[in-house]
């Protein structure tokens, strides 16, 4: 199966007629407007088509095509809900899928190589990379700004940085 990303996690049921209550996992909740169908993750995937989209709250409201009562959706509860990668929403410039980001590896400009990309830390302001450098085992913490991030090549699978001042090397 093609590559897949997670949009969102079914907490609980919503009414009587079969909706699910999604805490979604996207930048931009909307997105759900624009999606026909889904795939649901529970023990296996399957995919249902979407018969309508409202909002409460923090939360997305999602009808789906043949789910139609309280029962029926309860065997949802803490599923994930997926797109495929075809489904998603277009990038722009310097935009990358946060999925294709890990496990890259990450070298200064002048060719240093400090370590793979491990995780990423969502801060209000900006993220913030955790790079480890799998010979010492140390890890290093950029922020993902233009000022750092001066390139990334996802067909290398490789991150070129410019350490800021201050920031420590591993």
């Amino acid at each position: 199966m093609e590559k897949m990303f997670t949009v969102g996690k079914i907490v609980n049921t919503h009414g009587i007629k079969g909706e699910v209550k999604v805490i979604p996992i996207t930048d931009d909740p909307k997105r759900f407007e624009r999606l026909k169908e889904i795939y649901i993750e529970r023990k296996e995937m399957q995919r249902y088509k979407i018969e309508g989209i409202r909002y409460h709250k923090k939360f997305v409201l999602i009808k789906f095509e043949g789910i139609d009562t309280l029962n029926d959706a309860e065997l949802f509860k803490n599923a994930t809900l997926k797109i495929n990668k075809e489904d998603s929403l277009p990038l722009g410039n310097d935009e990358y899928y946060i999925g294709d980001l890990y496990d890259l590896n990450v070298k200064t400009q002048d060719g240093r190589i400090l370590g793979k990309l491990i995780d990423i830390i969502y801060t209000g302001s900006n993220d913030v990379y955790v790079i480890k450098n799998e010979e010492t085992g140390k890890e290093l913490l950029i922020p993902a700004i233009k000022q750092v991030i001066k390139q990334v090549d996802l067909e290398n699978k490789t991150m070129s940085v410019e350490l800021l001042e201050g920031l420590e090397e591993l």
